[in-house]
Parts: structure tokens; C-alpha cells; sequence
């Protein structure tokens, strides 16, 4: 519990309240940025130490779930007309993968490029960074299966309709119009929207599924790169002969990939941890 200086704790006996009243302030009061960040970090640590079978199934299910975010979107801009706004109505879509992994307690690597630095940066060590390491490339790997299964299934006709198919490929052209370059500034501020949500979950009292909803839809409507969301994109289009596997691996994930790791790492964590630090 973090101590209050004397002449905070002076100004704090000011006031004269019941014990009732002074409970209901405590109820009311935000928590501190040291709360949340040791609420974080101490989620990320939990998550560092899962059994490696744990996190490639969860990591699995997170690639598999994220793909609806491709089929929502795709489905509302089928029905709506081509006009200004519409893009603003379709983007709706696009949280609804995040609501079902972020909510669901599923594995998404952009996630952990907040709750799983934020051990390391606590107490950097080399078992730390393992650890660290250890977890990003097991997640990663099995986002991206699950991204796969999803297109392969899809482009064989092996899950929904024609209709979905068509719509889903017609959303996924917008990666063809963005270079390498492109794609890492576009992942950047993708990258620290998504690092966001753990850090608002702790203060979010029950509004979780409105954290999850704008912080995600605002990725859609800023048209950013979101490395998993975005590596289902990349699949269907190869799948499709829109593009090469090579292409959608090293000129579309990789890209947004790195974008994404700065964004959620590079600024949001390090500035997370860096606010903080001297009152750990």
C-alpha cells in the first residue's frame, strides 16, 4: 500500500467524515498510476510463468477468435451504401474480435507488449527477458496459426458463405495499398491503442467491454495495422492469389509486427513503466 506523506495525510484529516463517508470516498477514488501498474505487472508475471501448452492453445483460440474482427467489418461494409459515413458504421465490426479474446481471457500478442514488459522492466534480468521471449514467440506463432486456419478454411469454402468470402477479400485489398514503411507507421499508434487496454482494464469498473470497444474501433476507423487482425487480412489475399505468402509474411505482418512492438512496447510500456518508476 503506497503511504501518504504527512502533509498529505494532514490535508486528508481536514475534512471531518464518517467512517461510512470516508469508505465511500476510497470506493470513488481513482486508483493511483503505482496501483495500476502493479496490477499489470503482476498479470503479466502470471502470464510469463503459463505452461508453454497453455499459451499455444490460448494463442490458437486468440488467432482463430480475432478473425471474426474481419468478418464483422466485412459484413456491415457489404450492407451498407458507399457513402462518407459508412466506414464509420463498418468499423463497429472490427472490435468484435478483440471483445471476444480481450473478454474471453484468450491470448493476443499486442496485448503483451504491455502486461509482459512491464516484469522485465520491474526487474530486468536475463531470466526475465527469457521469459519475456519465451511468451512472444509462442503467442505470435499461434496468433498467426490461428490467422491461417481461419483464411485456408475460408478460401476452401469450408466455413461460411460464398458472400462472407467475397466481402471478406474485398476488405483485405486496403493492405495491398500500403508499403513496408507505410505499414510500420500505420502499426505504431495501433501498437499503443492495444497496449492501452490492460493498463484502462484496472480502472475500468465494469466498463470493460466499453474500453475494448472504443480503443479497438478507433484502430479501424484510423485505418492502422493490427499485426494479428491484419495477418488474417495478409492470409486470404495469398490464399486468394491476390499476393504471395512471401509478400504477406515479410511486406504486410512484418511490417506491422514491428510497428506494433514500438508502439505498445517502445512508447506506451517503457512511458508506463517510466512515470512510475522513482515510486516503486
Amino acid at each position: 500500500m503506497i503511504e501518504l506523506s504527512d502533509e498529505l495525510q494532514d490535508r486528508k484529516d481536514d475534512i471531518d467524515l464518517s467512517e461510512n463517508e470516508e469508505e465511500a470516498v476510497d470506493e470513488r477514488e481513482a486508483a493511483s498510476a503505482q496501483v495500476i501498474h502493479e496490477v499489470v505487472r503482476r498479470h503479466g508475471d502470471e502470464e510469463l510463468e503459463r505452461p508453454t501448452a497453455s499459451l499455444i492453445w490460448s494463442g490458437l483460440a486468440g488467432g482463430i477468435a480475432i478473425s471474426t474482427s474481419i468478418l464483422g467489418e466485412a459484413l456491415l461494409e457489404r450492407k451498407l451504401p458507399i457513402t462518407e459515413w459508412s466506414s464509420l458504421v463498418a468499423s463497429m465490426g472490427y472490435t468484435l474480435g478483440f471483445l471476444i479474446v480481450v473478454l474471453g481471457g484468450l491470448q493476443l500478442f499486442t496485448e503483451s507488449t504491455l502486461s509482459a514488459v512491464l516484469p522485465v522492466a520491474t526487474h530486468p534480468s536475463r531470466r526475465n527477458i527469457g521469459r519475456l521471449l519465451r511468451l512472444w514467440v509462442l503467442v505470435f506463432i499461434a496468433n498467426m496459426a490461428g490467422t491461417m486456419l481461419i483464411a485456408c478454411l475460408n478460401n476452401y469454402g469450408l466455413i461460411g458463405a460464398p458472400e462472407h468470402r467475397t466481402a471478406m477479400l474485398t476488405l483485405s485489398r486496403r493492405l495491398l495499398e500500403n508499403d513496408f514503411v507505410e505499414t510500420v507507421k500505420l502499426a505504431i499508434p495501433a501498437g499503443f491503442l492495444m497496449a492501452a487496454v490492460p493498463w484502462v482494464m484496472p480502472s475500468s469498473k465494469g466498463q470493460q467491454f466499453w474500453v475494448v470497444f472504443v480503443l479497438t474501433y478507433f484502430i479501424a476507423v484510423g485505418g492502422f495495422a493490427h499485426v494479428v487482425a491484419g495477418s488474417g487480412e495478409a492470409w486470404i489475399l495469398a490464399f486468394a492469389g491476390e499476393t504471395s505468402f512471401t509478400h504477406a509474411a515479410f511486406g504486410m505482418i512484418l511490417p506491422a509486427l514491428i510497428g506494433n512492438v514500438i508502439g505498445g512496447t517502445g512508447l506506451f510500456a517503457l512511458l508506463a513503466h517510466a512515470q512510475v518508476k522513482q515510486e516503486l
